[in-house]
């Protein structure tokens, strides 16, 4: 069993930068797929997939509306996961998440069925 602690959210301007910790624990056999998603605030909606990383491998896929603004990248000595923001716009004001997949693929890593563990979330609001 694997938990995830997310942190590091908060409310910055637009323009500025933020970066996102996921400590991890527990099998590592179930964490193939490491990723961050997001939810936007209102009536409920399917979580957007931001980033993933499998992390034996070190290949890693983003969402186009974060790709060259968003790094992800690991600390394997602290199990650590990491999402920098920079840039930030007021659109990715959101309660961000991070989520283990046991398997996800180029073509999977960003639908949030694939995960079937979940940190409890850390909010970012980014003002304009």
């Amino acid at each position: 069993q694997v938990q995830l602690v997310e942190s590091g959210g908060g409310s910055v301007q637009a323009g500025g930068s933020l970066r996102l910790s996921c400590a991890v624990s527990g099998s590592t056999a179930s964490r193939h797929c490491m990723a961050w998603f997001r939810q936007t605030p209102g009536p409920p909606k399917e979580r957007e997939g931001v980033a993933a990383i499998v992390p034996g491998v070190g290949t890693t896929w983003y969402a186009a509306s974060v790709k060259g603004r968003f790094t992800l990248s690991q600390d394997n000595d602290k199990n650590t996961l990491y999402l920098q923001m920079n840039s930030l716009k007021p659109e990715d004001t959101a309660m961000y998440y991070c989520a283990a997949s046991d398997y996800c693929t180029q073509t999977t890593w960003a639908r949030s069925y694939v995960y079937n563990t979940w940190g409890q979330g850390t909010s970012v609001t980014v003002s304009s």
